[in-house]
């Protein structure tokens, strides 16, 4: 893995620094194929448009129709996605309760008996995490919704409202009615989409909106909490509108599942919206003929139409004769032939150079050109070839390099053992040997012996076993210093200890927790250090963990940077194991806690 980091760095950093050809071939080059590709613009757009100067044949009418449908069509898929975007947000926002544990916890209570059951001060917590809580989710989702409605199964209204939307909901209102509502219990927990309505159920608010309900129900019993409700003004449907670019008198309707207006850029008649109902590719007005492109949303099974105006289409053929016909189909011919002959003339060899440039972009320098001929498109090969070799042999130079500078730091570090530990250790040896405990001195002269020849063993990977004897010998000299201070807990699975890891891995943040969590501490603490094999929720896999806490101080993870300690731990980790990660949980005065998770797969025994 760590060849393959290398090799991609370098060559990101060094690909543009020797792309380079002489420039006098670069121009040579440049004006062959600029001279090319004005040959090949006059073939094939210069004598088509000189055919269509001189008169377009009529029979490019359904031409121009096909075009013009494929063009409005683009333009419906462009805004159904946009719309069907948005719905997919709003569809988001009905979930947010199953995200919040308190929340569920919440509904649960107030659907069930339990609710009369609880202290006043149980339920005030309850309706708080309702009244504030969940709002305080909603109102960071999208902020041009006008706003949720929350309804638990009994009879309560909880309304998220922005700047203008009411938060009082209309008292007595029949709820339980509603067609909306309706459609959400019939959906049995999945979205249902509920076209144009008023918000009559609110306090001095007479808006026409279309919403998003779901039913939200107990995951584990299935039963029925509450109708959730996110509702959007149809003005944000204008605001996608000015991102599409429509021809001129062109209409844009949308109709919900009950073929009911939910919105029209222009004004239609009833018979219009009764045609686009049925489904025909034709809309006749008044004034004028409409061809019909339509969509239909499957989520919400809105549909989409956009009406062309036949006037629009006329207005652009009114000066075609048939006396065009033969020069417009010639050049259209001419232009045909010719452009696929020139063009896989021309492009082949570029697009060919593409793939190898992108197979070296990837890493594999084995990759040439075939060089065929003698012009300025082989030149250009020959050249790329040159450059490849090139790269290669630098790419090596430098990866060299950069792996003997990385293992050189990582075994300075390794070596290194702070001074404060050294001077704290040695004045804590003379306080032995002051108090006549000759036992307990010969032992920590030893086990600080141990911890300096394991130091300078020049290996890079250690097992679990000889990491852990090291870290007891540490923390044994530490218990000097801090005497009843400090408890340190070790356990590891027997099954581990023969795991081969990065020799002092977990050295650093057992220091770091001392220094930093215990030391400043004013009460006896606690230093634990757990290794076992478990598996993820819904992960195949084993991983190993490793789980460091203490019950110091703490910090604030948002106020702290890490140090050179555990960055080097982190780095190391990353470049030992390709799925091994590492997370650092603290709270200010509870302690800190650090969980290395170590895929089994990617370990090797000792």
């Amino acid at each position: 893995m760590y060849t393959y980091f290398c090799s991609a760095t370098l060559s990101r950093d060094l690909l543009p620094a020797r792309s380079k050809v002489n420039r006098q071939e670069v121009d040579t080059i440049r004006q062959s194929i600029r001279f090319r590709l004005s040959l090949l613009f006059f073939i094939t757009i210069v004598i088509p448009i000189v055919g269509i100067v001189v008169k377009l044949p009529s029979y490019y009418l359904d031409l121009i129709k096909e075009q013009e449908s494929s063009l409005l069509e683009g333009t419906l898929t462009a805004l159904t996605f946009d719309i069907q975007t948005y719905l997919d947000d709003l569809e988001r926002m009905t979930v947010t309760p199953y995200l919040n544990n308190e929340v569920m916890l919440a509904l649960k209570l107030k659907s069930t008996s339990q609710w009369k059951l609880l202290t006043p001060y149980e339920q005030y917590e309850a309706e708080e995490v309702l009244n504030k809580t969940l709002p305080s989710y909603l109102k960071n989702m999208r902020k041009d919704i006008l706003g949720t409605i929350l309804l638990p199964m009994d009879g309560s209204v909880y309304i998220t409202p922005p700047l203008s939307f009411s938060d009082q909901a209309v008292k007595g209102f029949p709820f339980k009615e509603q067609d909306w509502y309706i459609k959400a219990v019939k959906a049995d927990g999945n979205v249902a989409f509920t076209g144009v309505h008023k918000q009559d159920y609110l306090n001095n608010v007479d808006s026409e909106v279309f919403s998003v309900t779901r039913l939200i129900k107990d995951p584990d019993s299935s039963r029925p909490l509450g109708i959730i409700m996110a509702d959007a003004d149809t003005v944000l449907l204008d605001q996608m509108m000015k991102g599409i670019r429509l021809s001129k008198g062109a209409k844009v309707v949308i109709l919900d599942d009950n073929q009911q207006l939910i919105y029209a850029n222009q004004p239609i008649s009833g018979d219009m919206q009764r045609q686009i109902a049925s489904g025909s590719r034709t809309v006749m007005d008044v004034k004028d003929s409409y061809t019909v492109v339509r969509e239909t949303i499957s989520r919400s099974n809105w549909v989409i139409a956009i009406l062309s105006p036949e006037a629009f289409i006329q207005a652009h053929l009114k000066r075609v004769y048939w006396i065009g016909t033969a020069f417009a189909a010639s050049g259209l011919l001419i232009a045909l032939i010719l452009y696929f002959t020139v063009s896989h003339w021309i492009v082949t060899p570029f697009k060919q150079m593409i793939q190898v440039m992108k197979r070296v972009q990837r890493g594999d320098m084995n990759t040439l050109y075939r060089v065929k001929g003698n012009d300025e498109i082989s030149q250009l090969g020959s050249n790329l070839n040159t450059m490849i070799y090139k790269l290669d042999e630098l790419i090596d130079r430098e990866y060299k390099a950069v792996l003997g500078k990385r293992n050189a730091e990582y075994r300075a570090l390794q070596s290194q053992i702070q001074p404060h530990f050294l001077y704290n250790t040695l004045n804590g040896f003379i306080g032995l040997n002051r108090t006549g405990q000759s036992m307990q001195l010969e032992r920590a002269i030893l086990s600080l012996s141990g911890m300096l020849r394991y130091t300078l063993e020049h290996n890079d990977w250690a097992q679990l076993q000889e990491e852990i004897d090291f870290i007891n010998k540490y923390c044994g000299l530490q218990l000097v210093r801090f005497a009843e201070k400090i408890q340190v807990h070790i356990s590891c699975d027997p099954d581990a200890l023969s795991l081969l890891i990065p020799k002092l891995l977990l050295q650093p943040i057992i220091e770091n927790a001392i220094i930093h969590g215990i030391e400043p501490c004013d009460h006896s603490c606690e230093l634990r250090m757990d290794i076992h094999m478990q598996s993820i929720p819904g992960e195949k896999e084993e991983v190993l963990a490793i789980h460091i806490s203490d019950n110091g101080v703490g910090f604030e993870s948002s106020k702290v940077q890490e140090g050179l300690g555990i960055r080097n731990v982190r780095e190391r980790l990353q470049l030992s194991f390709e799925g091994a990660s590492m997370s650092i949980h603290s709270a200010k005065d509870q302690g800190t806690s650090v969980q290395i998770l170590i895929p089994l797969k990617d370990v090797r025994r000792g």
